[in-house]
């Protein structure tokens, strides 16, 4: 599973390694554990500390490359970026950067007459029929590749054998189609027994019913939402992401026989091989609920408002939230991802919030371009690990702070996912790992946050939830240390994080190990500590860096069936 909408609700029905969460408080991930007893980040105290240093904060800019976000959300829009430069609904590029406008941001995933892309096909499956007409017949043991060929007929053979895998477990999807189908029934008997289509989880346990075939339907949906901490979810909406994890499923079952369709190239219109082709997409950053929940819940825990008693805090007190949207239900293309890094630094983000991730990266080059424009102009990018259970020493996620060279971004941080005693256990049972390249581990398993429609919130887990905790953090330390470098911010978070020494399982696997083992730090990060080292370190960052954009650079074309590559 990657950092996808139907990733923090769904995977821990798809993954009997997870343990089953007991009752936590909303907002745990804030608190301290020497005084409140939870493996939070010790927020107030960072916070207390600030107050008696006498520290006055700074206004920064957070931008959230997403699913989108719900703008008029009670929590978050008064704290959203709106661009200084724009003049809202007018039809004109009045900033002159190309976007027309983009007042609160830009919408990478839509075409200029307003129609958007919500679904999209998985990157293996883009990047197997791409290439296979290519290297399907050749025998790699006689043809001569060059270093950049190699690297792409390699890829290529790793999404072949991916796909081969996908379409191995198509009896499995059989049997979780039943599991659906079985469960639509259920959702449609107690519609019957509420009076009304939509009901929280939580209404179940109330729901009073007699006959054998409701309590039989009660007991199996309220399990269900249980287990996977769902019960703040409507029906509606669990059902719906169950819904969009078996298409998934069935594209991937499909993908060896059926090249996927082309959801962007029909509905964007831009010249995907050329990434000077930039100015496409339209403004629209919510499209729809159902697609900005993912945008929305990541937002708020970063800089949902502070102390006015509404649904949940966010961490930092003092931020904008800039809002691009470029990932789909699917795997995001590099393209995008690209644009929406280089969109962020333009318009003046110092931190770059990225909850999402796949395993294929065959534009790989623009990416890396963009991440180091990003640090040329001293921006911090925040990159969630991924909800696979897997080791990232020894497997693949995208973006990755490694360029193709194997030089290494400064300006990077990969979150892995943590919990609670009280929720699992103090790894997350689904987070992606690595000695080398995951930096730290942060709460993401039941965060409460903001998520579309009537001014609601939601537990959702992921390290889509432990990204934002870390980029919130970065944020509040730009606030009040702003001259702090990007490197500096992420040494400062890195060195601060607590050890923690005690046994603690192994994502995946469940093998008991140390945390040193699963992360370069070994250590959970913490708010009190980071702002007491931040305190002590003289600031290296150069306040006024121009954001003048620049060109990006060509796509090499397809190859074609020569003797060597």
């Amino acid at each position: 599973m990657k950092n996808r909408l139907t990733a923090s609700i769904l995977f821990l029905v798809l993954n009997t390694l997870f343990l089953r969460a007991q009752e936590i408080p909303k907002g745990w991930h804030l608190l301290d554990r020497a005084s409140q007893g939870y493996f939070g980040i010790s927020l107030d105290k960072a916070y207390s500390f600030l107050k008696e240093s006498n520290k006055k904060s700074n206004r920064v800019i957070v931008a959230v490359i997403d699913s989108g976000i719900d703008t008029l959300h009670e929590d978050l829009k008064s704290v959203l970026w709106k661009n200084p430069r724009e003049i809202a609904g007018n039809g004109k590029d009045d900033d002159k950067n190309g976007y027309v406008d983009d007042l609160y941001g830009w919408n990478f995933l839509g075409s200029k007459d307003g129609l958007n892309v919500t679904k999209d096909s998985y990157e293996a499956a883009r990047v197997y029929h791409r290439f296979k007409q290519a290297y399907d017949s050749i025998d790699p043991a006689v043809v001569k590749f060059n270093a950049a060929g190699f690297a792409q007929y390699e890829m290529w053979r790793r999404a072949k054998q991916e796909i081969a895998q996908g379409s191995e477990s198509a009896a499995e999807l059989i049997m979780l189609k039943r599991i659906y189908a079985n469960l639509v029934k259920s959702d449609s008997l107690l519609r019957k027994c509420f009076g009304k289509d939509t009901f929280l989880g939580k209404e179940l346990a109330t729901l009073t019913v007699t006959e054998p075939e409701q309590k039989k339907a009660k007991n199996a949906l309220y399990s269900l939402m249980s287990n996977n901490d769902a019960l703040e979810t409507t029906n509606v909406s669990f059902i719906g992401e169950l819904s969009a994890y078996l298409d998934g499923l069935a594209s991937k079952a499909n993908a060896a026989n059926q090249a996927p369709f082309p959801y962007r190239a029909s509905v964007v219109n831009d010249n995907y091989q050329d990434i000077n082709d930039r100015y496409y997409g339209n403004n629209n950053i919510m499209t729809s609920p159902d697609a900005a929940m993912h945008g929305t819940h990541v937002s708020g825990i970063i800089g949902a408002i502070r102390g006015n008693d509404k649904g949940s805090d966010g961490i930092a007190d003092n931020v904008s939230i800039m809002t691009i949207r470029a990932v789909p239900d699917g795997d995001e293309h590099d393209k995008d991802i690209a644009l929406a890094i280089r969109y962020a630094v333009d318009n003046g983000a110092q931190i770059i919030n990225m909850s999402f991730g796949k395993s294929f990266s065959p534009e790989k080059k623009w990416v890396d371009e963009a991440v180091a424009y990003a640090a040329s102009k001293d921006v911090l990018l925040v990159h969630a690990a991924g909800n696979d259970g897997r080791n990232l020493d020894t497997s693949y996620n995208y973006p990755t702070s490694k360029f193709l060279d194997d030089k290494r971004a400064t300006n990077w941080i990969t979150v892995g996912a943590s919990g609670d005693p009280a929720a699992g256990g103090v790894t997350a049972g689904f987070s992606n790992y690595g000695k080398e390249e995951v930096d730290v581990f942060a709460p993401g398993v039941k965060i409460y946050s903001t998520v579309p429609g009537g001014n609601t919130y939601q537990f959702l887990q992921g390290t889509s939830m432990a990204s934002p905790v870390v980029a919130g953090l970065a944020a509040l330390l730009l606030e009040y240390f702003p001259t702090l470098s990007a490197r500096q911010i992420k040494d400062v978070i890195e060195r601060s994080s607590i050890p923690f020494t005690d046994s603690v399982r192994t994502p995946g696997t469940g093998k008991l190990t140390t945390l040193n083992n699963l992360s370069k730090t070994g250590g959970l990060v913490n708010a009190y500590e980071a702002v007491k080292l931040a305190a002590t370190i003289k600031g290296e960052r150069k306040l006024a860096i121009a954001r003048t954009p620049e060109k990006t650079g060509t796509l090499p074309a397809t190859p074609k069936k020569t003797k060597g590559f």
